[in-house]
């Protein structure tokens, strides 16, 4: 078989043998074909490591929401906006104007019938959180706090448009259950 070819070869004109001979551009060749593949990886690792770092800010931020509340007794609207503020700041360097921030005082009675007392900032949806049971501990309060973030990828936003990053955390009061501005918790 391989006299065959070298016969087959031997009757190609000159330049159509120097061509099949040439190996100059083989890896030209093969660097075309690998090359978007590459890219297209790269670009990958990039857009999945920016959306796992904008969760873990969107984790934080949802975290030190609910201990900035947990840490006061009385919350004025001046109080609440610092609050929020502050938690919003950790999403720095990712635009703060993508989130949504709710913090919530939830409350349980005797019967362990839950109850939200507030949810700031005012006019917010009010939360109806799902509480685990082992949270649900009778003539108890809870913050329940929520962020919720709108990203938009960098390379791919036409193959998954925008993407709803959200967190909670539920966190105990520290002192007592937090009033803001006049609507109690207890």
């Amino acid at each position: 078989m391989i006299h065959a070819l070298a016969r087959l070869k031997a009757q190609l004109p000159p330049a159509l043998r120097r061509l099949i001979d040439d190996r100059r551009a083989v890896s030209a060749v093969e660097f075309a074909f690998v090359a978007p593949v590459l890219i297209t990886m790269y670009l990958g690792c990039v857009e999945v490591s920016d959306v796992v770092a904008v969760q873990r800010k969107v984790s934080l931020t949802a975290y030190t929401l609910a201990n900035l509340t947990g840490q006061v007794t009385t919350i004025s609207s001046t109080g609440m906006t610092n609050i929020l503020n502050a938690a919003t700041a950790i999403l720095t360097p990712y635009s703060a104007s993508n989130a949504t921030l709710t913090v919530s005082c939830i409350s349980f009675d005797a019967n362990k019938t839950m109850t939200v007392k507030w949810t700031a900032p005012s006019g917010s949806a009010t939360l109806t959180p799902t509480v685990d049971s082992n949270l649900q501990v009778a003539n108890t309060q809870l913050i329940y706090a929520e962020v919720t973030y709108n990203y938009t990828p960098i390379v791919g936003y036409q193959l998954t448009g925008n993407i709803t990053l959200r967190d909670h955390m539920f966190m105990s009061p520290r002192i007592s259950a937090p009033t803001w501005v006049s609507a109690a918790c207890t």
